[in-house]
């Protein structure tokens, strides 16, 4: 019935490893059913967190231990300024998507609700005075999301796991633009042979769970920091730049904690 979807074919590219993962997780989980991989039509409706005061504190504390994360490593502030934050641009929604993980976050979505038609006639015409209304995650962007999160629970990572992976997310070297980008990589593969040296004791009879750790771990570059934006932070910190409050967090402030 939805072969000539619209909206199926425009989400046709980011959908296929979604609905890949979703598969798997048939057999695991519960949380991406069949009934997920129907038409989007009725997914691109708008949604908001249904607890966003809870929720919002939960990401943010997370925020928090993604930046104390990056400060603690020494091999990092050797870097140069301009690689740092060149990185931190490219890695800070994945490594507080594997925050979001580690820490167990849950959380719920509702429709966003419409404006009245009233509100559209009084402030229409005046949308050139006002600021730009803020966009909204759609259903099935958080679908998404919450499929990546609940891959990563079904891997069960130790606490070493995540610390390993998360060294080797944000020592990327194929973000352009870096300056030091051999010794980038020489920290990437050396916090991929610490990941391997962790799970050979840990599970010495699954052979393919380092490639397949590191595959699921590259599905979280498809989630748009946009989407981690809005949905966790919008409501705390209005249209101020996400990157650079982060910045301003790694560099001039030890303790800084985003409050709802």
């Amino acid at each position: 019935d939805c072969e000539r979807c619209q909206c199926q074919q425009e989400d046709n590219r980011t959908a296929i490893l979604y609905t890949l993962l979703s598969q798997n997780l048939n057999h695991s989980r519960g949380s991406c059913s069949p009934a997920h991989q129907r038409c989007l039509c009725h997914q691109r409706r708008t949604v908001c967190l249904r607890t966003p005061h809870v929720t919002c504190q939960a990401a943010s504390d997370v925020l928090v231990k993604t930046v104390s994360f990056m400060k603690n490593l020494p091999s990092f502030h050797l870097l140069p300024r301009g690689d740092q934050l060149l990185l931190l641009d490219s890695c800070w929604v994945p490594l507080f998507l594997l925050g979001l993980a580690q820490e167990m976050v849950t959380f719920e979505v509702m429709e966003t609700p419409a404006p009245s038609m009233l509100k559209k006639i009084l402030l229409d015409g005046q949308s050139k005075w006002q600021e730009p209304e803020r966009t909204q995650p759609t259903l099935a962007a958080v679908q998404r999301l919450q499929c990546c999160l609940n891959t990563f629970w079904s891997l069960d990572l130790s606490p070493k796991e995540y610390a390993y992976l998360k060294g080797a997310i944000l020592f990327n070297p194929d973000v352009p633009g870096l300056r030091a980008s051999l010794y980038i990589e020489s920290l990437q593969r050396e916090a991929q042979r610490a990941l391997q040296e962790v799970l050979r004791p840990l599970h010495p009879e699954d052979q393919g769970r380092f490639a397949r750790i590191l595959l699921i771990a590259s599905t979280l570059k498809s989630i748009p920091p946009a989407l981690i934006t809005d949905l966790f932070f919008r409501p705390i910190i209005g249209n101020a730049d996400i990157v650079e409050l982060i910045a301003e967090m790694l560099y001039e402030i030890t303790s800084r904690q985003l409050a709802p």
